[in-house]
């Protein structure tokens, strides 16, 4: 696919047709000559794989011209590196790009068949779990869009991270079979593989380094179709699969020793099984630092061979290619960079160096030192000693240059690549950004506090190299896809334009006036609540009141995110409602989804709570549907489009100064929800765009939060001083949700009170009661409620991931876009 050959002239096809009469033919074509099926046998399934199969061809023409042209032009490359992609489904996504809905959905209607019933059907692909593989997912597409030259590496995960399954209110994790039934976007690359090597030892060969009596896994690479959204302009996700290197061994097989026998391609395979294995156990631990070296490794591997297909020597890589480093586990692809330049292409040190620093960037996703990774040097001598040996020369040649600029000793300690704290370890953000020309956040506070915290020292030695791109979604799902009765609404008022440019969605602040758009927008939200509860109803049995003010808190289960913190208001709501019943409550349904990582005991203990509160309010006669609990479990893309157009109120609540940013904060702000939330991440940037009027603030911020720490925080306190706060923990700590286990939730009770609550909940407490009440009180009235939603939708016109990609483009990547036929000239 990706190869600059030339193409013979007597080479012909026909290319596919957009009309109604061929787009039938195509399907009918597939059913019977690629899925070898007859109509009237034909199970759904069926009529998906020759459906997808028939749009997919639409996009490998655009593929291939798009290649074809890149190679042209000699573009320069973006590489784009993730351990995640979640890009959800991409049958929808493709109808979208490519504007044939409307058709495909007729051309089936005609054969008997719902293009809906056929969309739903697909799996999830199952290649990230949060925001970090959402925002992934949505570059590329903006990349695409924008028409960048864009090449996404990761890894095809066979069985995802999990499927979440609740049983009596548990987290289960169970194998994501999201391949069960194929992939029919992809294309194995069965030619384009290489060998990642593991273990083995380095020796000396004359002035050179040879690593040798290693194993070996064989990458094998996986390419998905990214289309852009109304251009010619199609790029790449590849993703690689391990393979052994051999199959079987037969010696062993014969012998009658069948586990012996494929014990080798088993343990190869293991890398890419499942995403984030359980890193509470050494091999955990080693099994996530192979895959992030095995996809890394053949990423790189296969960029070089490309640029070498092209050009005689590696003189120019550093012109040709940006190798853009998403958070730190992709970073062994500097040491993998440097192995390959020195010691198989035998470049100079310095002058591979000088390289590495020109063709790397890197984006910091985290402010936490638990997510900043670091690996054990002990580790690193097994699994990968040539590339510790070369992290070694970096830092000795790094610290030789700080000692020569003046640091003293402490400085140059701090700024060591080796941790000599306890057991010895690779810090390997601080790799990141010595190999990075541009170090960026994701949000204005979050890029700020990177320079005065993890990076200070860095910062203060380089600060040119620190800039920020504040996180962007794409429109085009999470709007136009997600929720096209909303698009149409817009549509009617501003055309279509929006799609390819947010920024035309600031206009709609001139409708906050019209009648007739607000009661509009009133009556596309209440469609989509009662779609939300009519789907909860039929796949959870929870009967859920439509009329309700729906509240959502969607995201990973973590205890920086608090979710705990919304329980707690839950119940505090929950108790008032008991003690002041005669009072004219505002009915909320306050829904929950997100998974909890397999070995964090705390969140899935939250997890439980929340299906303990969930079941005492269902059960309690005197509540009615004045308040009621929901937990959505397997959170998936999906179920997002399918959550965030019915969300009123967007909880986002995140202990300030820990959320770097945040995406579901501006997808649900862009469907209509007004935000609850902190001064963190990207909130204040949503507060600035939509006004405080508009947003319900509330808590300490970033430095009062630091404050309260350096002060001596003290919860015991806090709950002193709160009798209403108080009632609620005593009533979580007695076991009044688990009355057959009354210390169930003691650990959590515990950790508040007793452990220094880590992440404040106690101290925002009473100013996020309050905030709820406030919320109440304007939703009273629901046509001014329309109206803020109405701001919000406009006010989220700074948030395209177009916006920040072509900031990527023109301040960091800068590489010119691929010049491409138009579209219309196709149509």
């Amino acid at each position: 696919m990706d190869s600059p050959v030339q193409v013979n002239p007597a080479f012909d096809f026909d290319p596919p047709a957009r009309d109604l009469r061929s787009i039938k033919r195509a399907i009918a074509n597939k059913l019977r000559f690629s899925v070898g099926k007859d109509p009237l046998s034909a199970r759904p399934e069926d009529w998906f794989q020759a459906s997808a199969l028939a749009i997919r061809d639409h996009l490998i023409d655009r593929w291939m011209q798009t290649t074809r042209a890149q190679y042209a032009q000699d573009s320069k490359r973006v590489y784009y590196l993730s351990m995640e992609f979640l890009i959800g489904r991409s049958f929808s996504n493709a109808l979208l790009a490519l504007g044939l809905r409307d058709r495909v959905s007729q051309a089936l209607a005609e054969m008997g068949v719902d293009l809906d019933q056929l969309l739903n059907m697909e799996n999830d692909a199952a290649l990230g779990n949060g925001g970090l593989g959402r925002l992934a997912a949505c570059f590329l597409d903006a990349m695409a869009t924008l028409n960048v030259p864009g090449f996404g590496y990761g890894i095809r995960y066979d069985y995802g991270m999990f499927r979440q399954k609740i049983v009596e209110g548990q987290q289960q994790e169970a194998p994501d079979q999201w391949l069960k039934h194929g992939h029919p976007w992809e294309f194995v690359r069965a030619e384009v593989s290489y060998r990642v090597h593991f273990g083995g030892h380095v020796v000396a060969d004359g002035s050179a380094r040879r690593w040798v009596d290693t194993a070996p896994v064989k990458a094998v690479a996986h390419d998905i179709i990214v289309p852009g959204y109304d251009t010619l302009a199609t790029n790449t996700l590849r993703l690689w699969s391990a393979r052994a290197d051999e199959e079987i061994d037969l010696a062993a097989f014969n012998r009658g020793n069948y586990i012996e026998a494929v014990a080798k391609k088993n343990l190869s395979e293991n890398v890419s099984r499942v995403l984030y294995p359980d890193d509470s156990t050494d091999p955990g631990r080693r099994l996530r630092l192979q895959q992030e070296y095995f996809f890394v490794s053949a990423s790189v591997q296969d960029l070089l061979r490309r640029y070498l297909s092209t050009h005689d020597n590696l003189r120019k890589l550093s012109d040709k290619i940006c190798i853009h480093l998403n958070d730190t586990h992709p970073v062994l692809a500097v040491p993998e960079l440097m192995r390959l330049l020195v010691d198989v292409h035998r470049m100079d040190w310095d002058v591979a160096w000088l390289h590495c620093q020109r063709i790397f960037s890197y984006t910091n996703h985290t402010l936490m030192s638990e997510a900043l990774e670091t690996w054990p040097v002990a580790m690193l001598v097994d699994v990968l000693p040539r590339h510790l040996e070369i992290i070694f020369d970096l830092n000795a040649q790094f610290l030789a240059t700080l000692g020569a600029k003046g640091c003293d000793g402490d400085m140059i300690r701090r700024m060591s690549l080796i941790s000599e704290d306890g057991d010895r370890r690779v810090r390997m953000a601080y790799l990141a950004v010595l190999a990075s020309y541009s170090v960026n956040g994701v949000s204005k506070l979050h890029s700020q506090l990177m320079t005065e915290s993890i990076f200070a020292d860095f910062h203060r030695l380089w600060p040119e190299r620190f800039n920020n791109k504040t996180n962007g979604i794409t429109q085009r799902r999470w709007l136009a896809q997600a929720n096209p009765e909303l698009s149409s609404l817009i549509d009617q008022r501003l055309g279509t334009g929006w799609r390819r440019d947010l920024g035309q969605l600031g206009e709609l602040r001139n409708f906050a006036s019209d009648a007739r758009a607000i009661d509009a927008l009133l009556a596309t939200k209440a469609r989509r609540k009662l779609l939300l509860a009519r789907w909860i109803g039929e796949q959870l049995g929870v009967r859920i009141n439509p009329e309700s003010l729906f509240d959502v808190q969607i995201k990973r289960i973590h205890e920086y995110k608090r979710q705990l913190l919304n329980v707690l208001q839950v119940i505090d709501r929950y108790f008032r409602i008991l003690d002041q019943p005669e009072l004219d409550w505002v009915p909320r349904t306050v829904i929950f989804s997100g998974k909890a990582a397999s070995a964090y005991a705390m969140a899935k203990l939250i997890i439980r709570l929340i299906h303990d509160v969930a079941a005492t309010l269902r059960s309690d006669p005197r509540i009615g549907n004045r308040l009621q609990v929901c937990f959505i479990p397997n959170y998936s893309v999906s179920l997002a489009e399918l959550i965030i157009p019915a969300a009123e109120l967007s909880e986002q609540i995140s202990t300030a100064g820990t959320e770097a940013s945040g995406t579901g904060n501006m997808k649900l702000a862009l469907n209509g929800a007004l935000t609850i939330g902190t001064l963190d991440g990207a909130n204040i940037e949503i507060l600035e765009s939509v006004g405080t009027d508009n947003m319900f603030v509330f808590g300490l911020t970033a430095a009062q939060v630091r404050d309260q720490r350096a002060c001596g925080y003290s919860p015991a306190k806090v709950v002193e001083g709160n009798p209403r706060l108080r009632r609620v923990l005593d009533a979580v700590r007695e076991g009044m949700f688990s009355p057959r286990e009354p210390g169930r939730y003691h650990a959590i009770h515990d950790a508040l009170v007793r452990w220094g609550d880590h992440y404040l909940l106690l101290a925002d407490f009473a100013a996020y009661v309050e905030a709820h009440d406030e919320v109440d009180r304007c939703y009273l009235d629901r046509t001014a409620w329309a109206r803020k939603s109405l701001i919000n939708i406009a006010g989220t016109h700074r948030f395209s991931a177009d916006r920040t990609i072509a900031e990527y483009v023109d301040q960091i990547w800068r590489c010119p876009p691929v010049r491409l036929q138009s579209v219309s000239a196709l149509a």
